[in-house]
């Protein structure tokens, strides 16, 4: 693997956080411009000499819908970037159970931590535990006063301390390599868009099944069937726009983990260590009851990797860990 030095993957991450500010609202507007453009294009119709509807667009009507549309979608979609952006800790948190850990309750764990931030000489982060028997760690935050690291109590219990060093180094790097403010960026605009699919997905059902059981006149039924057709452009204008934020999301996931590897080894001085922490993890990942898969990416071993046949055949293609056994071979090699 070609080596990356730690400014020049925190320089690359911090123009990616840029380019993911700029694209997404890209994809949001272009979603906007295309469904307004469908809309307009199957709302007028004429018949010709044989009685069929072609249909027609009119790009100064869209064009100046997009006008007026736009300033309103990118407002809403800035606050809701806000609030998520600053509120992120929180978001955390409440997805995956995570609780603060205070020292008394495991001076393990903050001796660890400090140790090894004190040899890279980058600020004590905070410790987050979930109560859960299975293992899996992952690190948060967007900067020094939220930046967080969180592990299970199944990995405390069945890891040696030079494991988790191993463990706590690799998380230590995702901070210092500024991968956290990337993904929480990343996971708040895909958020945004998978809600809006899911919103107009659903008015999508229920209007179908109105328009299907509407037949009290035939004004009442064609006005069902047009609500129908218009959530049925904007359900598969969102479905693109949020096929292609995953892409983008995905096309910037797998190269950290590696670096986070080797900045981990390096810290806790044992590669070994951390290939075997990563062997441990990867038979009992916990975590799987995350509902949210875009915060399941912050772990260190993704849990819902382990599909089998054709599954695991699309799980690959798309997935933002690298294979776990790719991870250790490398770290063996060391």
């Amino acid at each position: 693997m070609k080596y990356v030095g730690l400014q020049t993957q925190i320089t690359r991450n911090n123009q990616l956080s840029v380019l993911l500010l700029i694209a997404f609202p890209c994809i949001l507007l272009a979603t906007l411009w295309v469904f307004l453009a469908a809309l307009n294009y199957f709302g007028n119709g004429t018949y010709d000499q044989y009685g069929e509807v072609q249909h027609f667009m009119e790009p100064e009507v869209v064009n100046m819908s997009f006008t007026q549309a736009a300033p309103w979608l990118v407002g809403g979609v800035g606050v809701w970037f806000t609030i998520a952006y600053f509120g992120n800790t929180s978001m955390v948190k409440h997805a995956t159970g995570a609780r603060s850990l205070e020292r008394r309750e495991n001076p393990r764990v903050y001796n660890i931590v400090e140790n090894l931030t004190m040899a890279c000489g980058m600020d004590m982060p905070k410790i987050n535990v979930i109560d859960d028997p299975q293992l899996n760690a992952f690190a948060s935050g967007i900067d020094k006063n939220s930046y967080t690291v969180t592990v299970t109590t199944g990995l405390l219990d069945l890891l040696d301390d030079e494991e988790l060093a191993g463990v706590i180094g690799h998380e230590l790097t995702h901070i210092r390599n500024r991968d956290t403010r990337l993904l929480i960026t990343s996971i708040i605009f895909v958020g945004i868009l998978a809600t809006l699919s899911s919103l107009v997905w659903n008015m999508f059902q229920r209007n179908l099944l109105w328009g299907s059981l509407s037949n009290r006149n035939r004004n009442e039924k064609n006005n069902g069937l047009g609500i129908v057709a218009i959530l049925g452009i904007a359900a598969a204008v969102c479905f693109v726009g949020y096929f292609f934020t995953m892409i983008t999301r995905f096309a910037i996931s797998r190269k950290r983990e590696y670096m986070a590897d080797a900045g981990g080894a390096e810290l806790c001085g044992n590669p070994l260590a951390l290939a075997s922490a990563l062997r441990k993890i990867s038979r009992d990942p916990g975590l799987q009851n995350v509902g949210r898969d875009d915060v399941a990416q912050l772990f260190i071993i993704h849990p819902q990797s382990f599909a089998e046949g054709i599954t695991s055949f699309f799980s690959g293609l798309f997935a933002t860990h690298p294979d776990t056994a790719k991870r250790i071979a490398i770290l063996e090699q060391f």
